[in-house]
């Protein structure tokens, strides 16, 4: 019996971090922006709880549970740090809002972790990381292997960011419509940069990076629900529905890279083909059209040659020039160049390279 009430204990943990990590740790530094106190006092708590429900039981609601216990934990913090005088009021505080969370249903702020993680003053390369180990709660080694940086170089940078949060003070919340474009942004390149470390792994092999496109796409659906009038949120989902719906297909049986283009349509998955055509039609239908939007739909252009039998490479390259007007770069003018081959000839698309030689960035991308 103390064997099957580990185990249960052990499940009830291990699927209330799955749903709710993200949610518990975001309340929890929302006040004090101390998100790497959230995490000490969160983690504190899942080892109580795998002490305590053996032989207790699993609570009716494990995340209320876990989070007053976090709570009860930062209060303690906040008095080893201050004088009682000057602690007063945020105790008391601290107490409301512990009483509040046993009661109601934890308010959901991952949306203004993830702009906080983002801001500006957070360095662009440790964005990412930082929103996969606050809200998935991934450790730094994890995220180190995958983003392939030394596991103390990574652990630096995390812990470096989570200072920036609190001595800088950044704000928790979501930008003023005035903000929105360009702190938006930040978010979504993070979300894209920590898919795309999963999709460089095209056979899914490294079990590291597959959970990177996992979880990147699991960070896309929750932008889309907490955020669904936004269009360059559903085009960013979109986009990566699209390329994981054809991981399948990126190699032959002996391991060699098999073009788009030439891709067999069979191993696409067609559902997740329909769920990126369904976000990027709710999209159009929004006022406002962006760098994700524009690229779901050129992979949408390509997916169309499950019906047609044909891709439609005159879409593709008008796709592309609009890409170069509103958010122009070196990889967007290779692929407008292989649309051109495939309409123009090999002639034309070479001479469209030979304009980006002097391009610095391109001197190590493979496909140029």
């Amino acid at each position: 019996m103390a064997a099957d009430g580990a185990l249960q204990a052990g499940a009830a943990a291990e699927a209330a971090a799955r749903r709710s990590y993200g949610k518990l740790v975001a309340f929890l530094a929302a006040r004090t922006r101390d998100v790497a106190g959230a995490e000490d006092a969160l983690a504190d708590a899942f080892a109580q709880a795998l002490q305590r429900w053996p032989e207790s039981g699993v609570p009716r609601n494990p995340e209320a549970w876990l989070l007053a216990v976090a709570r009860r934990r930062s209060v303690d913090a906040v008095r080893r740090r201050v004088t009682r005088d000057a602690a007063r009021d945020h105790l008391a505080l601290l107490a409301e809002e512990t009483e509040m969370t046993e009661q109601a249903d934890i308010p959901d702020e991952r949306l203004r972790l993830m702009f906080a993680c983002a801001h500006p003053a957070i360095e662009r390369g440790v964005r990412a990381p930082l929103i996969l180990q606050t809200i998935l709660g991934f450790d730094a080694a994890t995220i180190a292997s995958a983003f392939l940086v030394p596991p103390a170089t990574m652990g630096q940078r995390l812990v470096r960011a989570k200072t920036r949060i609190r001595e800088a003070g950044i704000p928790f919340r979501v930008p003023e419509r005035s903000e929105l474009p360009e702190r938006l942004d930040a978010v979504l390149e993070a979300i894209y940069a920590a898919f795309a470390e999963g999709w460089t792994d095209a056979d899914g092999t490294d079990s590291q990076r597959r959970n990177l496109a996992t979880e990147g796409l699991w960070l896309g659906r929750l932008m889309a629900m907490l955020m669904p009038d936004e269009p360059e949120v559903l085009g960013l989902l979109a986009l990566m529905l699209f390329a994981e719906a054809r991981r399948l297909a990126r190699r032959s049986e002996a391991g060699e890279y098999v073009p788009l283009a030439e891709q067999d349509i069979s191993k696409w998955d067609a559902d997740m083909i329909d769920e990126a055509e369904d976000l990027l039609r709710r999209a159009s239908r929004m006022e406002g059209l962006g760098r994700y939007q524009l690229e779901a739909a050129i992979q949408s252009a390509h997916t169309a040659r499950r019906t047609s039998g044909r891709t439609d490479w005159p879409a593709i390259r008008q796709l592309y020039d609009a890409l170069t007007i509103i958010a122009p770069s070196p990889v967007e003018a290779i692929n407008r160049a292989v649309a051109t081959a495939e309409l123009e000839g090999v002639a034309a698309a070479v001479r469209d390279l030979d304009a980006m030689a002097g391009e610095k960035r391109l001197c190590d991308y493979q496909p140029y």
